[in-house]
């Protein structure tokens, strides 16, 4: 029955076409309908150039991305402070945070889904057949652009957008209870922002007493450790923080939001993982932002450089987008109006949503097919809307051992990087399925976990 409905619908679309047109549909129209066909039924409708998979998936599912998405984890009216704890459903939260966890680990719990995604990580990185160690030091990479930008208050008290309190609580209340990580041996850190007070204080309560907190005011420069860029570019010395490089394992956890440079994911959240001297502002120091100015494909991309670091991205054993709220750019203010989606299922509500993956790739893909989707942020981002262009660092990624751009990436230790993840689109903005999902060997597997 669905495959007649599919046909059904591919035969209206060309015959509306040929009704408008008066002539009759070109071969490759032809094609690209029967393709629909045998990909779900609904044509290709992205900005972004259609190809097959770059890269190989990693993780303990390799290429898998899961999404949980649950309207009741929102409860704010659209009046006041958008971080305010009371704006969210703490319990909602934590069962989206177990829940993804388990489906990434390709288990039924949150303790056994964490115990697979250390081992597989350990495998991958050659650790040998271990999963976490007691002792063994963990890094959260949070975003907290919006706190504290250009002075040192720390009240958190702005409608800019940062790494949600409610979130973070639980995710290191998944990693004490379910993990079994020790407080103690946990750091989250920027060392570009401030964490507000009150998030430090809901995060280092009750059970997660002992949680560490590092920010530009105590961020120590590891002088042992400056990042080796794998493109000669003028720029200040910039050097990892020591809780980055005394840690053995890292969560990147970034925000799903445009940027003023047109998106910002887990790739470009490292931006706030290295010191140089200039403490609001390091990534100008560092000279990076004329490679997001570019606003071209086949170009060499820092965060490819970053994503392949092997103190950042090589220690990193999971990846999280902060979908909860939605910011349209780092530096807009988070409204009702401006956080509330269209596109389905969303439909008019908050997006509600956390994102997890073991590769950095395909989390990062899955994120900028749902933002270039969405006109919510497109009419308010120029940057992102019909803007293909975005996606540059992707490719780099994604064919990172034959790169667009003809740059050699390394790890940062003289090594060159053969493959980071893999990078692709969905097949259309309404099924949202990637090739795993299509009964393909290699891809993304898109696994949505709606409530």
């Amino acid at each position: 029955m669905r495959k007649m409905t599919d046909i059904l619908i591919s035969m209206v679309l060309l015959l509306s076409l040929t009704a408008c047109t008066g002539q009759n549909p070109s071969a490759d129209i032809l094609e690209n309908a029967e393709e629909a066909v045998s990909s779900g039924g609904y044509p290709y409708d992205s900005v972004f150039p259609r190809h097959e998979p770059y890269g190989e998936g990693i993780g303990a599912m390799p290429g898998r991305v899961v999404w949980v998405y649950d309207t009741d984890s929102v409860l704010w009216d659209g009046d006041g402070y958008w971080w305010k704890p009371d704006n969210f459903d703490e319990k909602s939260i934590q069962d989206m945070v177990n829940d993804s966890i388990a489906s990434l680990g390709g288990e039924e719990t949150a303790k056994d889904g964490w115990d697979a995604l250390f081992l597989a990580h350990n495998m991958e990185r050659e650790k040998g057949n271990t999963g976490y160690t007691a002792g063994e030091k963990i890094v959260i990479k949070a975003n907290i652009n919006g706190s504290g930008v250009f002075d040192d208050d720390t009240s958190g008290e702005t409608q800019m957008s940062y790494t949600n309190p409610v979130l973070l609580k639980t995710l290191l209340t998944s990693l004490v209870e379910e993990a079994g990580i020790s407080p103690s041996d946990i750091t989250v850190y920027d060392v570009s922002r401030l964490f507000p007070d009150y998030m430090v204080e809901l995060c280092t309560e009750g059970i997660l007493d002992g949680v560490h907190f590092v920010d530009r005011r105590n961020g120590v420069a590891d002088e042992n450790a400056p990042i080796n860029w794998s493109y000669e570019f003028s720029g200040a010395v910039n050097y990892l923080p020591t809780c980055v490089t005394e840690a053995d394992y890292m969560i990147n956890l970034a925000n799903l939001k445009g940027h003023s440079y047109g998106i910002t994911l887990c790739g470009k959240n490292h931006f706030g993982s290295f010191i140089n001297g200039n403490a609001m502002r390091p990534p100008e120091g560092a000279n990076l932002h004329q490679f997001l100015t570019r606003n071209e494909m086949d170009n060499y991309s820092p965060l490819t450089d970053l994503m392949a670091n092997g103190q950042l991205g090589g220690k990193t054993v999971l990846y999280m987008l902060d979908a909860l709220i939605c910011a349209t750019s780092e530096g807009a203010s988070v409204t009702e109006d401006s956080s509330k989606w269209q596109q389905a299922p969303f439909n008019g509500n908050y997006t509600s949503s956390v994102f997890v993956s073991q590769d950095p790739v395909a989390i990062d893909s899955v994120g900028a097919d749902f933002l270039i989707n969405e006109p919510v942020v497109t009419d308010r981002n120029g940057a992102l809307k019909d803007n293909p262009n975005v996606e540059n660092y992707l490719h780099e990624a994604g064919l990172v051992g034959d790169a667009p751009s003809g740059n050699v990436y390394q790890n940062g230790n003289g090594e060159t990087v053969t493959n980071l993840g893999v990078h692709e689109h969905w097949n259309n903005s309404v099924e949202k399925m990637y090739s795993r999902n299509l009964g393909k060997d290699e891809g993304i597997e898109f696994i949505s976990l709606i409530r």
